[in-house]
């Protein structure tokens, strides 16, 4: 890995390995519990596969991953720089105003929300959720609907119709749910101001407020001052 800062000062060095374009983002993957290649490009998906390989090579000769059969795990070193991304995550949350319409991607929005299903609280039988997201960015080229499969313990995200009857259907604006998503705003109100719309089974359209355990963030205090002048 090249050095860009000709500096032996810890904060340098440390940063020629973190603050690579991407990085971050590929750590925060692997903090959330994504191993595999494929599994860790669908939560950075605007990354070109060439790119994140590279990436997760000078991880590795960083000493900060390893990889053994296929799967990627943080190092000692990975889990210590893991809390940096924790803490830079809280940061954001805290003081800036991430939910902008250019920025919104209902891909991550979507692989975000599948792996933070309280699957205990799921009916005994299977349940497929329908997603539609409009207000979407011009120009955005990632799918406009999803669907979860869920069956205990297991939540499957899919992007093509998975052939099974859909429970619950809901229709929503995408940075109202980014929202939502982030511990911006209750879903319940969201869901009354119209923004979310629930459709389908009676019980699936009563308990999906309490299967989604939202953001690991959005527990993460905000000063009133912030909050006000966040924007859809």
């Amino acid at each position: 890995m090249k050095s860009r800062y000709g500096q032996f000062c810890p904060v340098a060095v440390a940063s020629e390995i973190f603050a690579e374009r991407w990085t971050p983002i590929i750590l925060r993957e692997l903090v959330l519990g994504s191993r595999g290649f494929n599994e860790i490009h669908r939560g950075v998906p605007r990354i070109s596969r060439a790119l994140l390989a590279k990436r997760l090579r000078e991880l590795t000769a960083a000493g900060v991953i390893e990889a053994t059969e296929g799967e990627y795990r943080l190092t000692e070193a990975g889990q210590e720089l893991g809390e940096v991304v924790k803490s830079l995550g809280a940061w954001g949350a805290r003081w800036t105003a991430p939910v902008q319409r250019d920025r919104l991607d209902a891909r991550l929005l979507t692989w975000d929300m599948h792996r933070r299903i309280a699957v205990e609280r799921l009916p005994e039988r299977r349940v497929v959720v329908r997603f539609d997201f409009h207000g979407v960015p011009a120009g955005h080229k990632a799918p406009r609907t999803y669907w979860f499969v869920m069956e205990r313990p297991d939540v499957d995200l899919c992007i093509i119709e998975p052939g099974f009857e859909v429970d619950l259907f809901v229709s929503a604006d995408l940075a109202s749910f980014a929202r939502v998503w982030l511990g911006e705003v209750p879903i319940r109100q969201v869901v009354r101001e119209g923004a979310i719309k629930l459709s389908g089974n009676r019980e699936a359209v009563r308990d999906f407020p309490s299967w989604l355990l939202l953001s690991t963030l959005a527990a993460v205090p905000r000063p009133a001052e912030t909050t006000q002048r966040r924007v859809a």
